[in-house]
């Protein structure tokens, strides 16, 4: 009977341990388990973040140059921009217009362009909506004098005008530099700036510049600032769209109801 006792003694212990034992098993093993998951979150958490972040894209920092706006990998150098002799100095006092650009006080910053860029309008032939100018032939729109002097200029009638420049191909434009007349201090009326792939502007029609604030030449209500003529023309930043064709567009100025055409430099890339 002693025997019998021990034996069963002897069986317990046996189940107690061998139970302690599996248990010690799976508690182990449910620890490597979330050692293992807590290794991966961290990797699955980063490439989540960056698929719902997308690329990170740095705000452009203030400097000097102003850069086109087009997303390029390319070199950029500033442009070499030819300025004719100034014929005055300071902004008119009489000169009352909504949403008027303010004068600098001091040279233009550079603007910066992909390495090659260049004036893909010089001696591109010129068409009007005025057939017959007043005063002065097309061509001297693209001839590379940007004098305000007698017999550099063309002179276009009243009321709504443009020139339309063709480029011969289409090309990526990057800048484009006009000069009206400033002779005087004056300021011209809904200049609009615009690039197609067609002489009919219906095809890829694109903006690049309107500051005709009232809609009142019908392309639009545009967002950009008024300005007085200058030496210096005005700069306009083209964002690097693609076309061949180039419309200016002007209703008459502060000085009287004609609109003028000094020269208009186109600068830009051929499209390979």
């Amino acid at each position: 009977m002693k025997v019998v006792k021990q034996s069963w003694s002897r069986s317990l212990w046996i189940v107690i341990a061998c139970a302690g034992l599996l248990v010690s098993c799976q508690k182990s093993s449910q620890q490597q388990g979330q050692q293992k998951t807590d290794q991966q979150q961290p990797a699955t958490a980063t490439k989540d973040s960056t698929q719902q972040q997308g690329p990170v894209h740095q705000a452009p920092q203030p400097g000097e140059a102003t850069t086109s706006t087009r997303s390029t990998s390319e070199q950029l150098v500033p442009l070499d921009i030819k300025l004719p002799k100034p014929m005055f100095v300071g902004t008119p006092t009489n000169v009352a217009v909504p949403n008027l650009e303010k004068p600098l006080g001091k040279p233009r910053p550079p603007f910066l362009a992909p390495e090659g860029t260049r004036n893909v309008a010089l001696k591109r032939p010129v068409t009007s909506s005025d057939e017959q100018p007043i005063i002065g032939e097309l061509s001297l729109i693209t001839d590379g004098d940007k004098e305000a002097a007698e017999g550099s200029f063309v002179e276009l009638g009243p009321k709504l005008q443009y020139v339309t420049i063709d480029l011969k191909g289409r090309n990526t434009i990057y800048a484009i530099a006009l000069w009206h007349y400033h002779k005087q201090p004056a300021v011209y009326h809904d200049v609009i700036v615009q690039v197609a792939d067609d002489p009919d502007f219906i095809s890829n029609v694109q903006a690049v510049f309107n500051n005709d604030i009232d809609n009142s030449s019908g392309r639009g209500v545009g967002k950009d600032m008024s300005y007085v003529e200058t030496s210096e023309g005005k700069l306009i930043d083209a964002k690097g769209v693609q076309g061949r064709y180039v419309r200016l567009y002007s209703r008459g100025n502060t000085a009287n109801e004609l609109n003028h055409y000094i020269e208009v430099e186109v600068y830009g890339k051929a499209v390979q």
